[in-house]
C-alpha cells in the first residue's frame, strides 16, 4: 500500500527520535547494578549510574552506555564518605583514607590560620575534596607568638622552640589581643573558612569571655563553630552548649564519645534536649575506644589525670606503642610526639555510634612514619563491618546517613558546594564509593595503623577514580576545596 510523501517523513523522523532515545547519550563512566543506597532520598534498589563531567548524569534501571563501565553487581553503591573531623591532611594520609570509601576530608576542629596559604598549598596534591575552619589554637599562636602554624597537627615544628608552656596556650588575651584574635578570625572567615574550629582544652588559658566573644564572631558571620571542650565529662558539654545558646551560634561537639567521657548517655541526652528546644546543634563520633593526641600539647599540663580520669599506664606512646610510666611520659613530653589514650568504654561508643542524628567522623592524626591511630585508615569500614554487619547496632541505611547526608547537611546551609554531595542524584558531584556489604571491614590496628580497610573496591571523587579494583589509583589528584566563598578565590 502506497504512503504518501509527509505520511512517510513524519514515520522517518519518529523512527530516528524513537532511535535516538533507545541509543540515549553516552556517558563518560557507567556504575552498572550496583544497590543505589541514598540515605538523602532513601532509595534503595538495583540502578545504573551515568557519570559525566564530574557529575552524576543519569540514575536508571535501564541500560546506559559507556565506553567505560563498571560491574557493580553485588556491591552497594553510596554517596561518597564526608569526613569531618581529619587532621591528616596530607596527600599520603588522604591516600589512605579513601582506601576507606572517604572522598571528601575536612579539618574542622582544629581548623588552619591563615586559612588562603594552606588553600593554596593543597591545590593539586588532594586525591580527596579538603577544607578546614579558621583555627583559633593557630590565630592565638599568631596573635602571641607572631607565627604563621597553618594546620597546626601537621606543623608542630612551628611552635617547638616556644618553650615547656607556651603563651600562646597558656596566657590569658588581653584586650587587644582578644580584638587581635577577633580579626584573626574574621580574616579566616574572609578567606573562605567553614567555621570556626576550637580546641578549647589546647587553649587552657582562654577564658570564658574569650571564647564567649569569639563565638559572637562565627553567629554573626552564620557558620558554625567546631568545640572541642574545656575538658571531659557532661560539665564541659554543657558549658559549649550554653556559651553557644547564649551567643546565637551553630554547634557542633566533636567526638562524644571520647569528650563526654563516662557520661555519654547523660551527654547524648543533653544534646537531644537542646536540639529539641531549637537549637543548631550537632555531634559526632569516631568508633574505637582510645583517642590520640600530641603529648606536648596543654591537654597534658598538670591536671591531666583528673581531666582525663586515667594515668600513665592509659597513654602508649605511638612510635613503639610502650605503656607510659612517670618517667617515659616526662621524657617523651620534652620530645614531643602523638600517644595513644585508652580512656572510653566499649557501650558508651556503641551507643554514640548508633544514636540518631550523631555522624561518624574519624578524628584520624597523620601518620608519622607509619605509626599512629588507627581511626585515620578505618573508621568508616569499621562501623560498615563491626556495627553494622555483625554488632547489628544499627541499620546500613543509618549508618550511610551518618557518613554522608547528615555532615553534608551540617555544612550546605552556608558552603554551597555540600549541596551537590552526600547524595546520589542527577546534578550531584560524582563522589561515589563502591563496597561489598559482606566482607567490608577495617584491618587498621595499634601496631599496624595504615592497614587498608577491606571489601571497598571502588571510589570516585569527581568522576575519577582514586581507587579502583581494590587498589589506590597513584598520581590521582581530584581532590577539590570546599570553602565559603570559592568562587572568590
Amino acid at each position: 500500500m502506497a504512503i504518501g510523501r509527509s505520511r512517510l517523513l513524519t514515520f522517518v523522523v519518529l523512527a530516528a527520535v524513537v532511535g535516538g532515545c533507545a541509543r540515549g547519550p553516552k556517558y563518560d563512566l557507567v556504575i552498572q547494578g550496583g544497590r543505589v543506597m541514598d540515605p538523602a532520598t532513601g532509595l534503595d534498589s538495583v540502578r545504573n549510574v551515568g557519570i559525566t563531567g564530574g557529575k552524576i548524569a543519569a540514575i536508571s534501571a535501564d541500560p546506559l552506555a559507556s565506553d567505560s563501565v563498571v560491574d557493580a553487581a553485588g556491591l552497594v553503591v553510596a554517596p561518597g564518605f564526608i569526613d569531618l573531623h581529619a587532621h591528616g591532611q596530607s596527600t599520603s594520609d588522604m591516600e589512605i583514607q579513601a582506601r576507606d570509601g572517604v572522598t571528601t576530608a575536612l579539618e574542622m576542629e582544629v581548623g588552619v590560620y591563615p586559612v588562603d596559604p594552606w588553600y593554596q598549598s593543597m591545590a593539586g596534591k588532594a586525591p580527596l575534596n579538603y577544607g578546614a575552619t579558621v583555627s583559633h589554637i593557630a590565630a592565638r599562636f599568631a596573635v602571641f607568638h607572631d607565627l604563621e602554624v597553618g594546620h597546626w597537627p601537621m606543623n608542630r615544628s612551628v611552635t617547638a622552640g616556644l618553650g615547656a608552656e607556651p603563651a600562646g596556650a597558656n596566657a590569658a588575651a588581653s584586650e587587644s589581643q582578644l580584638e587581635s584574635l577577633g580579626g584573626a578570625i574574621r580574616q579566616g572567615l574572609d578567606d573562605g573558612a567553614l567555621g570556626v574550629g576550637f580546641g578549647i582544652n589546647y587553649t587552657p588559658a582562654a577564658t570564658a569571655e574569650e571564647i564567649t566573644s569569639l563565638f559572637q564572631v562565627a553567629a554573626e558571620r552564620k557558620v558554625p563553630v567546631f568545640v572541642h571542650t574545656r575538658a571531659f565529662g557532661i560539665g564541659a558539654i554543657r558549658e559549649a552548649i550554653s556559651t553557644a545558646a547564649a551567643t546565637g551560634a551553630a554547634l557542633h561537639v566533636v567526638h562524644v564519645g571520647s569528650s563526654a567521657g563516662d557520661d555519654v548517655p547523660a551527654a547524648l541526652a543533653l544534646i537531644d534536649s537542646a536540639k529539641a528546644g531549637g537549637m543548631d546543634l550537632t555531634t559526632e563520633v569516631y568508633p574505637y575506644t582510645a583517642a590520640s593526641t600530641m603529648l606536648e600539647s596543654a591537654l597534658f599540663n598538670p591536671g591531666w589525670q583528673a581531666n582525663l580520669k586515667i594515668d600513665y599506664p592509659d597513654l602508649a606512646w605511638a612510635k613503639t606503642g610502650e605503656r607510659l610510666t612517670k618517667e617515659s611520659f616526662d621524657r617523651y613530653r620534652k620530645e614531643g610526639g602523638w600517644v595513644i589514650i585508652y580512656m572510653m568504654k566499649d557501650g558508651n561508643v556503641e551507643q554514640a555510634i548508633a544514636h540518631p542524628g550523631v555522624m561518624i567522623a574519624s578524628d584520624g592524626v597523620p601518620f608519622v612514619n607509619g605509626t599512629g591511630h588507627p581511626r585515620g585508615a578505618g573508621s568508616f569500614a569499621r562501623v560498615l563491618g563491626l556495627y553494622v554487619r555483625e554488632k547489628k547496632a544499627l541499620g546500613l541505611m543509618d549508618a550511610l546517613g551518618k557518613m554522608t547526608i547528615l555532615p553534608a547537611r551540617r555544612l550546605e546551609g552556608f558552603v554551597p558546594a555540600m549541596k551537590n554531595k552526600g547524595r546520589i542524584a542527577v546534578g550531584a558531584d560524582a563522589d561515589l564509593t563502591l563496597f561489598d556489604p559482606t566482607t567490608v571491614i577495617d584491618r587498621a590496628t595499634f601496631t599496624e595503623p595504615t592497614q587498608p580497610s577491606a571489601g571497598i573496591p571502588y571510589v570516585i571523587v569527581g568522576g575519577t577514580f582514586v581507587v579502583r579494583g581494590g587498589e589506590l589509583v597513584k598520581g590521582a589528584f581530584p581532590g577539590k576545596p570546599v570553602r565559603i566563598t570559592p568562587a572568590a578565590k
